[in-house]
């Protein structure tokens, strides 16, 4: 059941800015014991994202308060959040738009997290790119078709996850994940400044990461930047953590920074 602005219903006017334009924000949260996992960054992360869309939405603490109403009682599972425009406007214009809708829904939790914790995970390259744009880089906005061609695509294959380029042949994210590479002592990131998301685990990731003793850098790299690398991990707010056992035919054994992370981010609680 879908909780929309305070209310359990499950319809949207057809005229709503969400299913014309694709025209708002979301996050996905964790539900431990009860809990929203990083509760005040998914808030601010919808907060920054409104600001970035010209979306004036003002009923924070309303919404702060439903995110906990929604998590409570629930032991494990994952909160969704969508933040609408709302219905108004003729054609693109939303100069009538006053009234933005607050859309909250809860869902089990994937159960192969687990195994890939375990296991690890295979990844392979896309043929999918992802468009670049820096007005929109980094928020999660609404307009996920890129997202959905590449898991179409993925789900061709055998692979579990999907290495993703931007347009320029830069690494960018998986398709629903981030992504850490590394070489010895150094740590590599994709910079998040003209496509992908830069979600919440990636964040937390680079703040423990700058107080250790691992050397990290975010960067604008080609895909053979991954030859021969140690390791790579993949992180979102749900994972929270993996790590990648294949790309491509090269296997990855080395679990060192996932180890490092790993117990950091299940604290984040």
């Amino acid at each position: 059941m879908f909780v929309i602005n305070g209310m359990k219903q499950a319809h949207l006017p057809a005229s709503d800015r969400a299913i014309q334009f694709g025209d708002g924000c979301f996050t996905t949260a964790r539900i431990m014991a009860g809990q929203v996992c990083l509760l005040d960054a998914h808030l601010q992360r919808l907060q920054a994202a409104c600001e970035k869309l010209f979306i004036a939405f003002t009923q924070w603490q309303e919404l702060q308060r439903e995110m906990v109403e929604q998590a409570q009682g629930v032991e494990r599972g994952v909160l969704k959040v969508i933040i609408s425009r709302g219905s108004g406007g003729r054609g693109y214009s939303a100069a009538d738009c006053l009234h933005p809708v607050r859309i909250l829904s809860v869902s089990a939790y994937p159960a192969h997290y687990d195994r890939w914790r375990t296991e690890g995970i295979s990844l392979e390259l896309s043929p999918i790119r992802l468009g670049r744009n820096p007005q929109l880089a980094g928020i999660k906005h609404l307009n996920r078709l890129e997202q959905v061609l590449i898991r179409t695509h993925l789900e061709q294959t055998t692979a579990d996850e999907a290495l993703v380029l931007d347009s320029d042949g830069f690494i960018t994210e998986c398709c629903a994940a981030n992504l850490f590479w590394r070489r010895g002592s150094d740590v590599f990131t994709p910079r998040m400044d003209q496509a992908g998301v830069n979600g919440l685990m990636r964040q937390f990731c680079l703040q423990q990461l700058a107080h250790s003793g691992f050397h990290v850098v975010e960067v604008n790299a080609r895909e053979a930047a991954l030859t021969g690398v140690d390791e790579l991990v993949v992180c979102n707010a749900l994972m929270p953590v993996v790590p990648v056992r294949q790309y491509g035919s090269q296997r990855l054994l080395s679990r060192e920074l996932y180890s490092f992370l790993a117990p950091l981010c299940e604290q984040t609680r």
